[in-house]
């Protein structure tokens, strides 16, 4: 109850800022900005007071306190005019909504309860199949945050700044702080923001394409995506097998029951690589989520602000809300902050270039950029280039992030040995929708070729330069520049369907044409909604829940390696050293922690002086220690205290001093 009135004081707060500050927009833009602000001030106002107090109730108590303070700012500085009011446009829309984002929504908030460690009847925590690998991860951040100190460091990794863009799992530690269950605090933000990035898309097309149809269009473009993936696992399926299953069906058993067998998700040996972003970004990559649903007003302003059709007569206050509002973005998704930032020089460009009133039209840009600088660059130099720019050697780094690498994840080497020649890589993967878009940059529009100023320049920056080790991690960016693509793809489509008007087969066209963009999203989707994996057996989640319940908190466990992990994900405490499979792609070197957790699990007694290195607390030993480890547990019974034991995990306690 406390937790959902608090995220109800921060939600009205947003609205009411945005009421005041920008009367004149659309009342469903109006609500949606006004939501999504409310959700930034809740991610950031109780962690900025975290840095003085730490990120417990004080500090989230307090975070009222600026936040009246915002909101008063707002309506002494507010825009006098008369808000807009709802007309035929909106109701438009808003039915709109209910054929798209509901359904959306309720798809979303299922995967979210079925993905987001689903308690089963026997009390085994399970997850389905995008989120087996990277929720444990934030799970960690979720929990070990609670009552922590600020700057937070890698509960996995200690001693190291935790530059992970953490603000999106710190908005559901703000829930788990305040009593909701693990899971609550995971699925409700999460289906939330969900339903927000659904909104706010539609009401980015309202503005950004040229007819009613085009906002649902762009909107299943974007959220549907998948590509040509589907021939793959439909050639040659019109027999039967051996079972007498027909063919067609025993694939479509294999996209479902496979691990990363559907049409979009194929690295091996299809090349598939554009991964539905509903299935394999939205839901599992939490900080991907976040960071479109903050991202997604920033981009919407930005075109509001200086395109010539759209800007107000006088737009300081939206010019100053967007700035501060990018500029708030890197510790919730830097990669979203990067693509706004490309977006925006792309814009400016093609502006400076076809603008009259240039110079007015630079000086505000001027102005954005200089408040969006203002509250980026402290988070940028303490937290993403600490990172970013780390050199490889040294215990705490393992990997340089930024190199030159053209064409991403279809160049995997980095050596120009492409995997498929270069257009057919795009047209395999995105489908139709990128052959549309070719064909639509030939048409002489002004407004697609300004959005497609803004999507060039994330495009050029995505195929020349690897960000991060994982080169698939680019398609953060890329993801943001197709979400332009989209709104262009989708006027295109207009302007054919209207010159096919007459035409008797139109109906059969848009119907092949649907089935070919959208069934691969489909079947992922699909393949999404039946996955079902065990993370943590009931006697792992008891063991993580002792540790929880009975511990200090912030107390180091020695622990392997393993990614489910219960002392990190359900506990929330901390370890010595995590997985590869995260702390290689933040750029770690881990090889001695690793050596050191080994040497101490066959020989305790010999090598104490291991716990006192790493200020060690408690040393837990389960099913996957005794298999990955030469584990010398009768050593362990002589020198410490067994505080609990289940037939999962054995957990000592290391005495004081």
């Amino acid at each position: 109850m406390i937790a959902g009135l608090y995220l109800a004081v921060y939600l009205a707060c947003g609205v009411m800022i945005v009421r005041f500050l920008l009367p004149r927009l659309p009342v469903l833009s109006r609500v949606w900005v006004g939501l999504s602000l409310g959700i930034l001030m809740m991610m950031w106002l109780p962690a900025l007071l975290a840095f003085g107090v730490s990120f417990g109730w004080t500090a989230h108590l307090l975070a009222l306190l600026p936040l009246g303070g915002l909101t008063a700012g707002a309506y002494a500085l507010r825009d006098k005019r008369a808000a807009r009011g709802w007309d035929a446009e909106e109701t438009a829309l808003a039915k709109q909504m209910l054929l798209v984002v509901l359904p959306l929504t309720v798809l979303s908030g299922y995967l979210q309860y079925t993905h987001n460690m689903r308690v089963d009847q026997w009390g085994n925590w399970n997850v389905g199949q995008s989120t087996y690998g990277d929720l444990p991860m934030h799970l960690s951040f979720i929990t070990s945050l609670k009552n922590g100190a600020f700057p937070p460091e890698y509960s996995f990794y200690p001693g190291h700044r935790l530059s992970y863009p953490f603000l999106t799992d710190s908005f559901s530690t703000s829930f788990y702080l305040m009593g909701w269950p693990l899971q609550l605090s995971v699925i409700v933000p999460g289906t939330l923001m969900m339903a927000l990035c659904y909104m706010g898309v539609m009401c980015m097309a309202r503005e950004m394409t040229t007819g009613k149809k085009t906002v649902i269009l762009a909107a299943l473009l974007f959220f549907l995506n998948g590509g040509l993936g589907f021939l793959y696992d439909f050639d040659q399926a019109a027999g039967w097998e051996a079972d007498g299953t027909p063919t067609f069906w025993a694939r479509i058993q294999a996209i479902l029951n496979g691990y990363y067998k559907t049409p979009t998700n194929q690295p091996d040996p299809n090349n598939l690589r554009w991964s539905n972003v509903i299935a394999d970004l939205m839901i599992p990559q939490r900080t991907i989520l976040g960071g479109w649903c903050m991202s997604l007003p920033c981009f919407y302003l930005l075109y509001l602000c200086f395109d010539p059709e759209k800007r107000d007569a006088w737009r300081g206050r939206m010019t100053v809300l967007l700035g501060v509002w990018g500029g708030l973005l890197p510790l919730v998704h830097t990669h979203s902050f990067v693509a706004l930032a490309l977006c925006s020089a792309g814009m400016l460009v093609y502006d400076m270039i076809h603008e009259k009133e240039r110079l007015k039209q630079f000086r505000q840009y001027v102005i954005y950029g200089a408040i969006a600088a203002l509250f980026a660059l402290p988070q940028l130099f303490a937290f993403t280039f600490t990172q970013a720019f780390q050199q490889a050697g040294s215990e705490g780094s393992g990997n340089t992030f930024m190199r030159l690498w053209f064409n991403w994840v279809n160049n995997p080497g980095g050596d120009g040995n492409l995997r498929d020649f270069y257009f057919w890589f795009y047209i395999k993967n995105i489908g139709l929708p990128f052959i549309a878009l070719v064909l639509a940059l030939f048409e002489r529009d002004r407004k697609n070729r300004r959005l497609f100023s803004g999507a060039l320049v994330i495009i050029l920056a995505v195929e020349l330069v690897r960000f991060q080790p994982n080169v698939y991690d680019n398609n953060k960016l890329m993801y943001l520049a197709w979400l332009l693509c989209c709104m262009i793809v989708a006027n295109w489509c207009k302007a054919m369907w209207e010159r096919l008007k007459g035409l008797r087969a139109r109906p059969v066209i848009a119907v092949l044409l649907a089935v070919a963009t959208f069934l691969s999203a489909g079947l992922t989707l699909w393949r999404e909604c039946v996955s079902d994996y065990q993370a943590f057996s009931y006697r792992a989640v008891e063991a993580g829940e002792y540790i929880r319940d009975n511990t200090e908190e912030h107390s180091v466990f020695l622990t392997g390696r393993h990614h489910l992990n219960p002392v990190i994900a359900i506990a929330g405490r901390t370890i010595v050293c995590g997985p590869d499979l995260w702390l290689y792609w933040h750029g770690f070197n881990t090889s001695e922690r690793e050596r050191d957790i080994a040497a101490f699990y066959a020989d305790p007694a010999g090598q104490t002086e291991i716990l006192t290195k790493y200020g060690v607390d408690y040393i837990y030993v389960s099913s996957y220690e005794r298999s990955s480890y030469t584990v010398n547990t009768d050593a362990l019974d002589s020198l410490y205290e067994v505080v609990f034991q289940n037939g999962e995990a054995t957990i000592w306690k290391v005495p004081e001093g």
